[in-house]
């Protein structure tokens, strides 16, 4: 009984320094944003680009870009312009992964995932909306990123984009 208890003792041992080695989770980030409602009488659901920018406004990460998956739906695209500019034009669409279908007004989150790999500095994550018929916005949401630091920022758009935000949790 004593050799077993010393066994399970070690094991422990073992077990909390493979632990104590283990890395600090990463910090994660999630996006937030709304679509709200319009009234209009031929409503269309917006396409929205979601990216990721830093402090030149180059485009560092493209997060999701939500349009009509249609034959004809690409033809829309460019109507975002700044995402257009920014690196829409260069992909072919669909990108597994960023691409969704266009979604309806309500409320969404966007798992954006680790940024451990973002050097420190000045970014914004950078929402645009563009609706047939309809209008276009852009809500951009600057912060400070250094690793290891939390961010909580939140704008609102005036017609296409309702609240957006970003949460990058400190652990």
């Amino acid at each position: 009984m004593r050799k077993s208890l010393i066994a399970q003792t070690a094991s422990v041992a073992t077990a909390s320094i493979a632990f104590a080695a283990t890395p600090a989770v990463a910090q994660e980030a999630n996006a937030t944003f709304d679509i709200p409602r319009l009234k209009a009488s031929n409503y269309r659901k917006p396409y929205v680009a979601i990216w990721l920018e830093d402090a030149d406004r180059k485009a560092v990460k493209m997060y999701r870009v939500l349009f009509d998956q249609s034959p004809i739906g690409d033809n829309w695209l460019p109507d975002m312009k700044t995402w257009w500019r920014r690196g829409g034009r260069a992909m072919k669409m669909p990108v597994a992964g960023v691409t969704r279908p266009t979604r309806g007004p309500g409320s969404y989150k966007l798992k954006m995932g680790s940024l451990a790999n973002l050097p420190a500095g000045q970014y914004a994550l950078v929402f645009e909306a563009a609706r047939e018929k309809g209008g276009r916005e852009v809500v951009k949401l600057p912060f400070d990123w250094a690793p290891g630091k939390a961010v909580k920022v939140s704008a609102s758009g005036s017609s296409e984009m309702g609240k957006v935000s970003l949460t990058i949790s400190d652990s």
